[in-house]
């Protein structure tokens, strides 16, 4: 996740630069909206609102080209809540970040009976890295772009970064640039270009570090959750069987369904069960 708050902090902090670089246009009235769309679960990496142009830049990170869904649906889906929201023009762009052969990163539309749907793609490794060096906001991209000698250009996008006059700027831009970096780079290759001190003193380092650990909380707490809610299934198949004999498969699928509250009751409840049939009515009444 740490890519994706960099980006996300790049894009909230700098959304003029990367509407220069992808549509080509200046645009000063810049609504960020909020990532997540009608109908959860989803959520886009990054969607700006252009409100001088009516029109909507969706962009979306990629540093592996798997996706769970496939990204075609992915984006057709975004565009379909975002279209329905907003009613307006909407360009969506994917930049996959990390070179790769894989034929997902050439896939550039969504098609199925009836329905084709386009995006724009771009393989940052294969970018021109002059326009990105020109603005602060995309400096920490341009490490990853198309170059002959890697080295020489994390050289060029530390000399710019040391260009930056406004300290805290310079110190935000140097810890994106070394965190993007790290995609392609050894840390010992980036120390000798970019300030290591930047990363421990950085604001946004700290809010990114943090998010990141508030984030791997939340999904270790889910994970604990499912393991107990699976532990408990186990323990309660296995009384069942003892009590009722075999369980037929679709009560089993049933009880594959329960959640952990509903799991601990029934373990409290099912040495009263004569058959299957009391089972099936337990079940009936819960998800009635």
């Amino acid at each position: 996740m740490t890519y994706d708050n960099t980006l996300k902090y790049l894009v909230e902090q700098y959304p003029e630069d990367f509407i220069r670089y992808l549509l080509a246009s200046e645009a000063t009235d810049i609504q960020i909206l909020k990532t997540e769309l009608n109908q959860e679960p989803i959520r886009a990496d990054s969607v700006t609102f252009l409100q001088t142009a009516n029109q909507i830049l969706h962009l979306e990170f990629q540093t592996l080209p798997a996706s769970t869904p496939p990204l075609p649906l992915r984006m057709l889906d975004y565009w379909v809540r975002l279209y329905r929201q907003y009613n307006c023009d909407i360009e969506q762009v994917v930049i996959f970040l990390k070179p790769t052969t894989s034929e997902a990163v050439f896939i550039d539309q969504f098609t199925a009976r009836n329905t084709t749907h386009r995006y724009r793609i771009i393989r940052i490794w294969e970018q021109d890295p002059e326009p990105l060096l020109l603005s602060p906001g995309l400096l920490p991209l341009a490490t990853l772009a198309r170059t002959d000698s890697p080295q020489n250009l994390l050289q060029q996008v530390a000399v710019q970064v040391s260009m930056i006059e406004e300290a805290a700027t310079k110190q935000s831009i140097s810890v994106c640039t070394q965190l993007l970096a790290g995609l392609v780079f050894e840390p010992e290759i980036i120390r000798q270009f970019l300030r290591r001190e930047d990363m421990r003193e950085s604001a946004i380092y700290q809010e990114i570090l943090q998010e990141g650990l508030q984030e791997g909380r939340e999904q270790g707490i889910e994970q604990g959750i499912e393991q107990g809610r699976q532990s408990e299934l186990r323990l309660v198949m296995r009384l069942l069987t003892r009590r009722l004999g075999s369980i037929n498969s679709q009560l089993q699928s049933r009880l594959q369904e329960l959640s952990l509250a509903q799991l601990e009751n029934l373990g409290e409840v099912l040495l009263d069960f004569a058959s299957e049939a009391d089972l099936m009515n337990w079940l009936n009444i819960i998800e009635s």
